[in-house]
Order: C-alpha cells, then sequence, then structure tokens
C-alpha cells in the first residue's frame, strides 16, 4: 500500500499570485489511522487547491519513535495513537526540507461504501481525538511548531457528510493558504471525492481480477479483516506480506469488488428469503451499526464466509482496542460457520515476536495447503449457480 502515498495531481486553475505562493508551501501528513483509507482524498484535495508538494511520513517504526518521538509520549492504551508521536516528529525534525504545515485531521466520520444500509459511519472516538492528545507532547515545555515555524492544522472533518466538509476546511485554512475562497474549497473538496472514488474503483477492479485469478487456477486467496492502519508494516507487522510469500493472494477488505453482478450472486438468495434487506446490510449480524471501521470489519466477515474462493480469513487488532472487542466473536462465527479457517492476531502492539509470528504463519500456510481445495467445493456447491467470475475465467 505504501506505494499509492503518490502525488497525483490534477490541475485545473489558471496562474493566479496567491497559486504560485502556494506552490511552494510544503505540507507534511502523519501516515497514521484512517488515513490510510482517506490519503488520495487529501491528495486530490492538495492539488486542486495548488499546493502539489504533500509528502506523508514513513511507516511506523521502533527507530521512527525512538528519534523523534521520544519523551513526547502522551498517556493513550491504544498503541497505533501512541505511535502517532513518531510521525509527527519525523515530518517536523526529520525532513531535507522543512514543511510549513503539518496537516492532522480529526476524522469524526468515514466514507463508506456501507452509506445507506447502516446507521452512520463514525470514527473511533480515540482515533478522532488522537491529533490533539498527540499535539500536547509537542507543546508540553515549548512550542515546538512555533518555533519551527510550521503551522499546524488539525480541523474536525466529517468525512460521510460531504456537504460538511467545505465549511469545515474553509475555516481550518482560511489565513494558512493565501487567497483562499470558499469556492475554491469547495471545488477541492470534490476534487478530492472524485480521487478517492477513482483510486478505491481500481483497487477494487485489482481485488476483482485476483479473484478472477483463483477462479481461473482453482488457487486459494486470503481475506485481511483489520482497521486501515494495520496496513501499516510497523502496526499489522507485515503479517500478510509473510503468508503472501507462500504463494496466497491477499484481499483486504476494504477494497473487496462491489461489482453489482458479484454481489447479487452471493447475497440475493438471503435477500429473497428476507434475512437482509440488500446486498450490503448488516442488520442480520450486528444491529448497533454506528462505527464505520467496525461495520465494515462484520460485512467483509460475511463477504468472505461467502466467496468460495477465500479459505482463510486473518483478522487483525492491536492490544485492547476497545472498539475491536465485542466484534471478535461474531467475526470468528460468521467465518467458521461456513467452513473458512479463521486466524486472529490480536495482540498485536509494539514489539514483533518474529519466532512466533513465523510459527503461526507456517502453521496457517500450512492448513491452507491441505484444506482449501475440499473448502473451495464445499462453499461453491453452497452458493447459486451462475458465478460472475466463471465466465471472464474461462478458456476463449
Amino acid at each position: 500500500m505504501a506505494k499509492w502515498f503518490a502525488n497525483r495531481p490534477s490541475g485545473g486553475h489558471g496562474p493566479r499570485p496567491e497559486r504560485a505562493e502556494r506552490a511552494k508551501l510544503r505540507v507534511g501528513i502523519p501516515k497514521v489511522l484512517n488515513i490510510w483509507t482517506t490519503h488520495q482524498f487529501w491528495l486530490g484535495f492538495f492539488a486542486s487547491l495548488g499546493v502539489s508538494r504533500v509528502v506523508f511520513s514513513s511507516d511506523t517504526s521502533e527507530e521512527q519513535g525512538r528519534e523523534f518521538g521520544s519523551g513526547r509520549g502522551t498517556v493513550d492504551c491504544c498503541y497505533p495513537v501512541k505511535c502517532i508521536s513518531g510521525h509527527y516528529g519525523e515530518l517536523i525534525f526529520g525532513q531535507k526540507r522543512k514543511i510549513d504545515i503539518l496537516f492532522s485531521p480529526m476524522i469524526y466520520s468515514m466514507p463508506s461504501f456501507l452509506k445507506g444500509h447502516v446507521a452512520d459511519s463514525l470514527a473511533c472516538p480515540r482515533v478522532m481525538a488522537a491529533p490533539e492528545n498527540i499535539k500536547a507532547g509537542f507543546l508540553k515545555e515549548k512550542d515546538v511548531f512555533a518555533e519551527q515555524g510550521i503551522r499546524y492544522v488539525a480541523p474536525l472533518v466529517s468525512l460521510a457528510d460531504p456537504m460538511q466538509v467545505p465549511r469545515q476546511l474553509f475555516k481550518a485554512f482560511d489565513g494558512v493558504l493565501t487567497g483562499l475562497t470558499f469556492d475554491e474549497v469547495r471545488e477541492a473538496v470534490d476534487q478530492g471525492y472524485r480521487t478517492l472514488a477513482g483510486f478505491d474503483r481500481e483497487m477494487r477492479a485489482r481485488s476483482r481480477r485476483i479473484l478472477e485469478w483463483c477462479v481461473r487456477e482453482q488457487r486459494p486467496c486470503v481475506m485481511v479483516l483489520a482497521r486501515p492502519y494495520h496496513m501499516d508494516a510497523g502496526i499489522g507487522h507485515e503479517i500478510e506480506a509473510d503468508l503472501q510469500a507462500y504463494g496466497y493472494p491477499i484481499l483486504w477488505m476494504q477494497y473487496f469488488p462491489t461489482d453489482p453482478d458479484l454481489l447479487d450472486w452471493m447475497f440475493n438468495p438471503e435477500i429473497r428469503d428476507g434475512y437482509i434487506k440488500s446486498v450490503l446490510d448488516i442488520s442480520d449480524v450486528w444491529p448497533s451499526s454506528y462505527s464505520a471501521n467496525t461495520n465494515e470489519i462484520l460485512w467483509g466477515a460475511k463477504a468472505a464466509a461467502r466467496m468460495p474462493w477465500i479459505t482463510c480469513v486473518i483478522r487483525l487488532t492491536s492490544y485492547e482496542c476497545g472498539m475491536d472487542q465485542p466484534t471478535f466473536t461474531p467475526v470468528q462465527q460468521i467465518v467458521e460457520r461456513s467452513g473458512t479457517l479463521f486466524f486472529s492476531f490480536q495482540e498485536l502492539d509494539s514489539t514483533k515476536p518474529a519466532g512466533s509470528v513465523k510459527i503461526r504463519i507456517e502453521t496457517i500456510a500450512h492448513y491452507l495447503e491441505r484444506n482449501s481445495p475440499t473448502i473451495i467445493a464445499r462453499k461453491l456447491a453452497a452458493m447459486p449457480e451462475g458465478c460472475p467470475l466463471l465466465p471472464s475465467a474461462a478458456p476463449a
């Protein structure tokens, strides 16, 4: 995923003096938490405003924390939140060319493909408030931002409500970006959503191609159910990459294909029988559908249980995640009742126990090799005829 944190400028405005000034600015964004699934929105947003020099911090690492975050930690039991101190420090002190703005949005709600089918798409409150929490570590003795000549911008942003976002971001950047107008911000927000939607479509298309390859080759793949920040090598410990090295393609549930033909095939029998109202309905397994990431994890479990070529699900979560704990049992039950293999790593924290992780990966690979053909056959027999993956995979 790291390669996708690259700027994709989008033009559209003629030369203006204030835009020339903005083009000189360098904006630093900590690559943490929900930035992992919203980064393309921010790249589209800043590019539309003429700010093309956007840099992200590197993946989380112990070295990053020691060098840039030491002594600036704040009290928090959430490891992914605690890690942000290192990301802030790297952007402030570790750049060859200094940044002018450190942008760390407090994302209140998330854009989600489940919108309209769930009660809400709110972010974890601890994650939402993390920028204010971490900022305190850089103000406790002196204002590091002011000392380094950096503007700190951390607006509350309701990404699930596009009508609110222009007002929220205009208020945050008025006086920070030269000559800014509300119309510019509104257009930049629209561009941000278009950029994000295009990226999501591309990633879902890639996931579909993986599934089509699995059908064509009669090979299994693995679904990862996790929060966005577990894509960070320092948070998720590259568990999925270690498993992929054994030859098993990896799908992240955030980018599972949502093509109507595929979802209709997977879920229409349950709609017909009255168990659910739509292909994106999770009320049958999770009635309290307010948290965006939680909702998507539950839906991902349902999708994995129905897709024959997903023969294994890996659940990743960090230690003491209060939002995740109520989901452990339902997610496992949904997956295992379909006969799909289920393995969880629920204790991911600052240290990577390389030896024990290696043993568990070898165990998972063993069970995949031994059981996948039977799982594919059993799940396929339980599904309706006419799988839309089959025609495109059939030889000409």
